[in-house]
C-alpha cells in the first residue's frame, strides 16, 4: 500500500508515493539519488545512515518514510553549496578525519546538528554527539579535532 508524503529534503520540496513499509534510508538512497546517506547495519547501531530530521540528528535506517512526513531532511549532500565544501566537511578533510570515508557523511551530520545548537561544545560534548556512529579507521580523535576546529574559527 502506497501514501503520499511531502517532505523538503536539502531545502527542495518532494512529494512522492512511498511503500508504507519504506524505511527513510531507501527513500533517500534508492529513489531519490542521495547515496551519501549510507547503508551499514540497518539496525540504528552504526550510525552511517544518520540523517538531520527536523534539526536533531537520526539513524534513518530506523525511521520509516511514512513517519517523515512534513519533515525537513538535510543530508550530506545538502551541505555543500556554490562556494564548495561546508566549512565542517572541509575541516574534516583538512584534519585527516576521513579515511575510507563510510562513516563521514554521518559522523558529519551528527557533528553538524550539535555545532547547530551548541557553536561551542567541549570534548565530552563532541563525544556524546558522535557516540551514535561508529569509525573503523581514524581512532576519533581527528574527528572530534575537526569538530573543534570549526567551532573555534
Amino acid at each position: 500500500m502506497k501514501r503520499l508524503i511531502c517532505l523538503t529534503i536539502n531545502d527542495k520540496q518532494h512529494e512522492i508515493a512511498v511503500e508504507t513499509n519504506e524505511t527513510l534510508t531507501d527513500l533517500l538512497r534508492y529513489r531519490l539519488g542521495l547515496t551519501g546517506t549510507k547503508k551499514g547495519c540497518e539496525l540504528g547501531d552504526c550510525g552511517a545512515c544518520t540523517v538531520i530530521l527536523d534539526g536533531k540528528p537520526v539513524n534513518s535506517c530506523l525511521v520509516l518514510a511514512v513517519q517523515a512526513d512534513g519533515s525537513r531532511i538535510t543530508t550530506i549532500e545538502g551541505l555543500e553549496d556554490e562556494k564548495g565544501l561546508h566549512p565542517l566537511q572541509q575541516s574534516f578533510v583538512d584534519k585527516g578525519a576521513i579515511q575510507c570515508g563510510f562513516c563521514s557523511p554521518g559522523m558529519i551530520l551528527s557533528a553538524k546538528a550539535l555545532l547547530d545548537r551548541r557553536p561551542d561544545p567541549d570534548d565530552g560534548e563532541i563525544r556524546r554527539a558522535i557516540s551514535g556512529n561508529l569509525c573503523r579507521c581514524t581512532g576519533y580523535q581527528k574527528i572530534i579535532e575537526a569538530v573543534k576546529t570549526v567551532e573555534s574559527s
